[in-house]
């Protein structure tokens, strides 16, 4: 999919917009996940996709070519600049806020298998002189799927 400009300035004033519209939709999914919310984050999934991989593919274009925003008046192109770089800071604040997500997952996942193991290992035997049951000690297998 490819933007249906009709001259230099079109094609900046669609990707004007482009740009803008992700920047927002990244904005809501970062702010849902400093607010430990990710199931907000996925509310416009399909549009920040749709959209990111547009972004992906027109901005690839423009830097192999740029005589396609080179006949744009400068102020456009200067707005364009400027909208990029609102969108940079906004996937580096979605970055870190994934990031502190991820850590406080890890987290939580590490407290819940040191529990299990904490349980497992309790002797299962009481009196005086008892022996722990064969299965106290024995090693329990965590399965932990790296892509949640």
């Amino acid at each position: 999919m490819a933007l249906a400009a009709n001259d230099a300035a079109d094609r900046v004033s669609q990707l004007i917009v482009l740009t803008e519209r992700l920047t927002t939709l990244i904005a809501a999914q970062a702010l849902a996940f400093e607010k430990r919310r990710p199931r907000d984050a996925a509310v416009d999934m399909d549009e920040t996709s749709r959209l990111a991989n547009l972004y992906r593919h027109e901005s690839g274009r423009v830097q192999r070519d740029p005589t396609l925003i080179a006949g744009a008046p400068d102020e456009q192109r200067a707005r364009l600049v400027r909208a990029t770089e609102a969108f940079d800071a906004v996937l580096a604040r979605q970055g870190r806020a994934l990031e502190a997500s991820k850590t406080v997952t890890e987290g939580l996942v590490k407290a819940i298998a040191e529990e299990v193991a904490a349980q497992r290992s309790a002797g299962g035997s009481y009196g005086p002189g008892a022996t722990p049951s064969a299965g106290a000690n024995s090693a329990t297998a965590i399965t932990l799927n790296k892509r949640a």
